[in-house]
């Protein structure tokens, strides 16, 4: 605790202060990042899980924590991760997750247990409620942790974040732990108003540890990160005589107070790891490459929210100039830079049994004129698809398909300058249903419905009457909130939640590919079209009624027959 400091977070002026959230994207997929903890799961606990997402409540949650930051004249800006990692350096990291997260998602389908598995369209909510209440956002082409860090050391802000790299930035305004950010414990003072937190500076660790400031990416590199396996050094036995439970991290920050330079402890380290003289200069590339992500470089973060104006990309030759503003907006899926510069896709997962075939099966037709819009006629064109078999994490390799009407929308740079009319036809042809068909109904209902066509039309098994009108009274019911938890006292329908994960991957990938063109359909606001407490709740009704009604025709025909 003597590394922390004890605030309370207050105005410090006239304009407020600020505060950057670290937030991942869903992502679990070859080179693509599974987040660690990150700020769409700080909501979580308490809210269901398994049975398809509880998003109206997780909505109201995120508008809570925002009124609170504000009622205490905290300006929130919110940074999320982008595409993947271009170097496949996370490769081995990545696939453990993943891999974990498959084997969570079973259980949870087969115990009911709670297994931490984040809910489909929760990234959804989460920017679609940012959005709503107008909190600056900025996604990044990559991983965001350098940029977070080097805007928050320009503008001398804290971060708020679970992630243990910041544990290591030196960050001027500090780490905020959201583990001692009491927001939901609103107080006054007076006139102001404050949230009782712990401040974290890496200065205060350095001396506490007696380190010298720049051996932190060295102790990072050395305990192992991301990038960095090297368990071979049992550090816990550099940990102060008479510890009760030495600890392995401890041990190595004793054994490294014994060094001034990085190349000096890096040097002494390789000795300890007995590495050969010809393994040598390959295993310290991969510890530098370990800690150059904690040396801050310029951001362009700045610009961007200041003036709007978005960074420059690397691969400016795949990615057009004009989504350059929209992908930074995070009003463009981080997904499509990883078609683009990757050439695959990692589709997450839902809570589902290994037996039953992936439910994002049913919407790769949907995908396909996704991936033939972004790619176009380039050779070769195909993309791989991180998908799951089982338990096992697969690669498919999927063609992309070019409509009749999409192949007047290529080449991807003029992509934006196409006619409404196309753009909406490519969405409804993709989608197999008329505009005609969706003509009597609120804007912002075409794209919820029009899936739903699509959906019965290609789940497997088919869905249920009692099923489908759930759904759709869902639909048209607002009053979601009073749902709320009450899904713990159901027990898991494993083939019915599996059926609803078909819906809700078919409407995420067409909001993706309605984005990609321009909305042609407004974009539905998930917590109104879907939430499990009620979705399951109404469909439980429905069968109940559904029984009663024919154990009364039974009961009629049995009384007929006796007469």
């Amino acid at each position: 605790h003597r590394v922390y400091t004890k605030i309370n977070f207050v105005q410090f002026s006239s304009q407020g202060i600020f505060i950057f959230l670290k937030c991942s994207n869903d992502k679990c997929s070859g080179p693509c990042q599974q987040p660690n903890l990150s700020v769409l799961g700080l909501f979580l606990p308490g809210l269901d899980q398994n049975h398809g997402g509880e998003y109206a409540a997780y909505e109201n949650l995120i508008e809570r924590f925002i009124t609170a930051l504000r009622t205490c004249e905290i300006s929130p800006y919110v940074v999320l991760d982008g595409g993947s990692d271009v170097t496949d350096k996370k490769v081995e990291t990545v696939a453990k997750r993943t891999e974990d997260r498959v084997k969570r998602a079973h259980i949870a389908a087969v115990t009911g247990k709670r297994m931490s598995v984040l809910p489909r369209m929760a990234d959804l909510v989460f920017r679609q409620t940012l959005a709503r209440l107008q909190v600056p956002v900025a996604q990044c082409f990559e991983e965001a942790d350098r940029e977070i860090a080097a805007l928050a050391a320009e503008w001398r802000c804290p971060v708020l974040s679970y992630d243990s790299d910041f544990y290591i930035f030196d960050l001027p305004g500090g780490l905020l732990p959201y583990t001692h950010f009491h927001w939901k414990e609103v107080k006054q003072s007076g006139s102001l108003s404050f949230i009782p937190c712990r401040r974290y500076y890496s200065s205060s660790f350095c001396i506490f540890f007696g380190l010298q400031p720049q051996l932190l990416p060295t102790f990072a590199a050395l305990a192992g990160n991301d990038y960095v396996k090297l368990k071979v050094v049992k550090w816990d036995d550099f940990a102060p005589p008479g510890t009760e439970t030495p600890s392995r991290l401890e041990g190595l920050l004793c054994w490294l107070k014994n060094f001034e330079e990085t190349q000096e402890a890096l040097e002494a380290a390789l000795v300890l790891m007995g590495v050969l003289n010809e393994n040598k200069r390959e295993v310290l590339q991969r510890l530098h490459l370990g800690m150059e992500d904690y040396q801050l470089r310029p951001t362009s973060l700045n610009r961007f929210f200041l003036h709007g104006v978005p960074p420059e990309i690397p691969e400016a030759d795949l990615v057009p100039n004009w989504m350059l503003l929209p992908l930074t907006q995070a009003r463009l899926s981080s997904h499509i830079l990883d078609v683009l510069r990757l050439q695959q896709m990692g589709l997450g997962f839902s809570i589902e049994h290994e037996k039953l075939p992936s439910a994002n099966l049913i919407s790769r037709p949907v995908r396909q004129v996704l991936y033939g819009l972004l790619l176009g006629r380039r050779k070769p064109n195909l993309v791989d698809e991180i998908d799951r078999d089982g338990l096992e994490v697969t690669s498919i390799k999927v063609k992309p398909i070019l409509t009749r009407t999409s192949k007047k929308l290529i080449p991807l740079s003029k992509h934006h300058t196409n006619e409404l009319s196309d753009r909406l036809q490519v969405l409804l042809e993709a989608l197999e249903v008329t505009e005609e068909s969706l003509s009597r109904l609120p804007p912002e209902l075409k794209l919820p419905a029009a899936v739903t066509c699509y959906w019965l039309q290609k789940a497997q098994p088919t869905p249920d009457r009692t099923m489908l009108k759930a759904l759709l009274l869902g639909m048209c019911n607002r009053s979601t909130l009073k749902f709320t938890l009450q899904t713990k006292y159901l027990r898991m329908d494993i083939s019915a939640a599996y059926v609803f994960n078909q819906w809700q991957a078919s409407l995420k990938h067409s909001i993706h590919l309605n984005q990609l063109l321009g909305f042609p359909l407004p974009d539905p606001r998930v917590f109104l079209v879907f939430n499990c407490a009620s979705l399951m709740l109404v469909m439980f009704g429905l069968r109940c009624l559904t029984h009663m009604q024919n154990s009364r025709r039974q009961k009629k025909s049995s009384k007929i027959y006796l007469q």
